[in-house]
């Protein structure tokens, strides 16, 4: 045990510790920790709680902040962020599918509550998008593969769309394909099924994969089978739904795939992180002025269907 001299000041313990000159650099976050380990970026003193590894020496946890908030956000090649891979509006979509199918078993005047004729157009036309949650009791294979082929073409979709954009592209294609029967079928005649928002997703598989320059010829062959079993008599299938979907969810992909085209930033002296900031809002402003365009379209579609339905009842 040691004792200071009678005359010695009494030790500040906030101040620096023996054996250190009153000198000693400090961290600028902790100012009672001397620290002569500094950080590679801005050369301040940083304490072992301050510091952060780096591919030299350490960091600073307030240059290490920095350089996140300035990096370039990543994204996939079509302007989403990357996620963790799991396609959570497929797994959604194909839930309420599966809910909505046992709830028909359930509840059997649900399904004559939800489908979807061009008669309702003008009472209810909600039934647009209720009806493509719904499928033939009678047939347990209509289902069976909807729901096969949406967890096969989103699980490669998704990702590289992003969430958001494959809501919409599987929404809006649902509902070109109810707009197409409202036009091309009998107003009486009533559909139900996924099968509109299915074809719309093989509608942007096929232009995405055109657009990345891959072998779309399996997609086109897959397509092409499935749309020539609608004129099938004996099928029960709603060939018009399935060319409405598949027209409208190429239409969505090809305004994403055109959006993504490199274009030189107005500033040619931007930084990358600046320059990619601008591309990215040149690219959501495109994508988003083309969704706006095709929702329109449906619309006006509609209208005018709307209105040639009285004709065409009374036509009979």
């Amino acid at each position: 045990m040691s004792y200071g001299l009678p005359n010695d000041p009494p030790r500040d313990p906030h101040g620096p510790a023996y054996g250190q000159s009153a000198g000693a650099p400090v961290c600028p976050r902790h100012g009672d920790r001397p620290s002569y380990v500094r950080c590679q970026r801005c050369g301040r003193p940083a304490c072992a709680e301050c510091q952060r590894p780096a591919p030299v020496g350490v960091q600073c946890v307030d240059c290490v902040r920095e350089a996140n908030r300035s990096a370039p956000v990543a994204r996939t090649a079509f302007g989403a962020r990357p996620t963790d891979g799991r396609p959570l509006v497929t797994y959604t979509m194909i839930a309420l599918c599966v809910v909505t199918f046992l709830a028909q078993w359930a509840v059997p005047t649900l399904s004559n509550s939800l489908l979807w004729a061009g008669v309702y157009i003008l009472s209810e036309p909600w039934r647009m998008i209720t009806s493509t949650f719904l499928h033939s009791q009678g047939f347990l294979m209509h289902i069976a593969f909807n729901m096969y082929a949406l967890w096969i073409i989103g699980r490669v979709l998704e990702p590289m769309l992003g969430r958001l954009r494959f809501a919409l592209l599987y929404l809006l294609s649902g509902v070109g394909g109810s707009v197409a029967v409202l036009l091309l079928d009998h107003p009486l005649q009533g559909v139900v099924g996924a099968s509109g928002a299915i074809f719309g997703l093989f509608g942007a598989l096929l232009i995405v994969t055109r657009a990345r320059g891959g072998n779309f010829v399996p997609i086109l062959i897959i397509v092409g089978i499935n749309l020539v079993i609608g004129f099938i008599p004996g099928f029960n299938v709603s060939w018009q739904a399935h060319l409405g979907g598949l027209l409208t969810g190429a239409a969505v992909a090809a305004v994403v795939t055109l959006s993504v085209r490199r274009r030189p930033s107005a500033d040619p002296e931007l930084s990358p992180v600046a320059a990619a900031a601008v591309r990215h809002r040149r690219r959501n402003t495109v994508q988003i002025a083309g969704f706006v365009a095709i929702a329109l379209i449906l619309v006006a579609l509609t209208w005018w269907g709307a209105s040639t339905v009285p004709e065409r009842i009374y036509a009979l």
